[in-house]
Order: structure tokens, then C-alpha cells, then sequence
């Protein structure tokens, strides 16, 4: 895909929802055992709300900031759990990062993916080997600024980003949790995987099949 309009971003917002609502279970059944059982409603929640919310835009008449600010605040708005102020923070950069384009190139979308990363590590102050959803999100955006870097296409761009998340978030099953609720468990968590980090790379996949 050479030019990203706005209605792609808003497919691709209406593919993650679409992921999220299938996940919904799987998310909630990971999070019963290290957290609160919620996760997949959350996730479900706020995707379904941002899917509606941007449905309801005239793809036309909206640029691709707006696309992110309005996901932003619609996720921000239905989610108060912890996952609400990093994905808002997260599309708040991605929106800051594509700013006065009316279309987006691969290189754009790239970028806005690395600034997403970035924002959810600043909100949520989180390194790698804290299982949390970092563990998918540092991996995917270092995999995208790699394949970037050598002039891949977004399709490939965002598969090696899938792949990263997902062994960063299988990664997460091997971890003491030190950061969220899960801390609490200690070695206790060992053996499953961090339901923040499962959903990263669910959506992270749902970003390539909605810009595919």
C-alpha cells in the first residue's frame, strides 16, 4: 500500500475491534490467572467504542490525526483500567507523528507505529523483562524501524512486526512480573503469559491485516 487514507486507518481500527471481540475470552481467561479476569472485556470495550466512533466520521473530510486523536479519546473515554491512558497516550503520539498529511506513506505509518511504542514505555514506564505489554510493543517497533530501515514494504514491515510482538509476548511466560497487578504474585506468575502483552501482539497483527 503506497498511500494510507484516512478510511484505511479507520478499516484498520474496525479490523483490531473485530480481533478483540473474537479474543475477548482467551484475554480475560489469561488475566483470571495473574489479574483481575478483565482484560478481554477492556479490550473489547474500548475497540468496540472506537470502531463506532470513528465509523460515525466522514472518512473524507478527516485526516489521519484526527483518525488517531479520536481513537485516542474514544478508547480513553469507555476504558478506565490501566490499558485506557496507554493506548490513548499511544495514539495521541501516532497522531502527533503523522500531523498535516493527508495520506500517509509506509515510511509514515512506520513512524507512527514506532511513536505508538514509545508512548505506551513513557505512560506506563515500563521496560522490557517487566511482563507487561512493552514485552510485545519494544520488539514490534524495533522490528519496524529495522525493516523500515532497508526499504521493506508495510506488508513486510508489519508481518515482522507481528512475529517480534508475538515472541515477545510468549517471552512474558518465562517472567516475575514488576510492574500492574500481577506483581503482586511474584514467582507465581511464572508460567503464564501477561495478558497486556497477548493483547499487544493481537492487535499488532489486526494493524497489518486492516492495512493489508
Amino acid at each position: 500500500m503506497s498511500e494510507i487514507t484516512s478510511a484505511n486507518l479507520i478499516a484498520m481500527f474496525a479490523e483490531i475491534a473485530k480481533s478483540m471481540a473474537d479474543a475477548k475470552a482467551h484475554l480475560c481467561e489469561l488475566d483470571g490467572v495473574i489479574g483481575d479476569a478483565d482484560h478481554g472485556i477492556a479490550m473489547d470495550l474500548g475497540f468496540s467504542t472506537v470502531a463506532t466512533n470513528l465509523g460515525a466520521l466522514d472518512a473524507a473530510a478527516t485526516d489521519p490525526a484526527m483518525v488517531f486523536n479520536t481513537a485516542a479519546k474514544s478508547f480513553l473515554n469507555a476504558v478506565g483500567a490501566s490499558s485506557g491512558p496507554l493506548y490513548a497516550t499511544a495514539f495521541m503520539r501516532a497522531g502527533a507523528s503523522v500531523k498535516g498529511k493527508n495520506v500517509l506513506s509506509d515510511a509514515d505509518f512506520a513512524d507512527a507505529f514506532i511513536a505508538m511504542a514509545k508512548g505506551i514505555q513513557d505512560r506506563g514506564k515500563a521496560e522490557i523483562g517487566d511482563k507487561t505489554m512493552i514485552d510485545a510493543w519494544a520488539p514490534a517497533a524495533s522490528a519496524v524501524e529495522a525493516a523500515k530501515a532497508r526499504s521493506a514494504s508495510l506488508a513486510e514491515i508489519l508481518d515482522e512486526a507481528g512475529k517480534a510482538a508475538e515472541k515477545g509476548a510468549e517471552a512474558t511466560k518465562a517472567m516475575i512480573a514488576s510492574k500492574g497487578r500481577s506483581a503482586r504474585l511474584g514467582e507465581r506468575a511464572i508460567g503464564h503469559i501477561d495478558p497486556g502483552a497477548a493483547s499487544a501482539a493481537i492487535l499488532i497483527r489486526a494493524i497489518g491485516r486492516g492495512l493489508d
